[in-house]
């Protein structure tokens, strides 16, 4: 496959999304180190931390997954790993950035289903390296 195929054949959308979200991870990150600092508590500091590094490890996923459709895995498969890897990062990153600007407690309990998204779509992203091309 030339090298025009193959930038061809990635999938833009997932590769726009995890740009985008990426870029959202660094703002979000420089607001937590000094638009925070002084106005919440060391340990919300850290869970806004958490939220930012788990965004940006999964922005990172995103782009991989659209690299990777250019490669012959499954597209179906990586897909739904994105899927959940965006599902993942709305309910894990989302769920802790209100945590700690709003104070709500209810939201709390959504984080660990971030996790399992996160968890899911590393397995999906599994599936699709294994599975046998045809």
């Amino acid at each position: 496959m030339t090298a025009e195929r193959m930038v061809a054949t990635i999938h833009r959308p997932w590769l726009a999304a995890g740009a985008l979200i990426a870029m959202l991870a660094v703002m979000a990150g420089a607001f937590g180190a000094h638009g925070l600092r002084g106005m919440v508590s060391e340990r919300a500091l850290e869970v806004f931390q958490t939220a930012v590094t788990y965004q940006i490890y999964h922005a990172i996923a995103l782009v991989l997954v659209a690299l990777l459709s250019a490669t012959g895995l499954s597209r179906r498969l990586l897909g739904v790993a994105g899927g959940f890897f965006l599902a993942g990062i709305i309910l894990f990153s989302g769920s802790l950035y209100l945590l700690v600007l709003t104070d709500i407690r209810w939201v709390g309990p959504i984080t660990p289903l971030g996790g399992v998204c996160f968890m899911v779509g590393w397995a999906v992203l599994v599936a699709a390296a294994l599975r046998r091309s045809v």
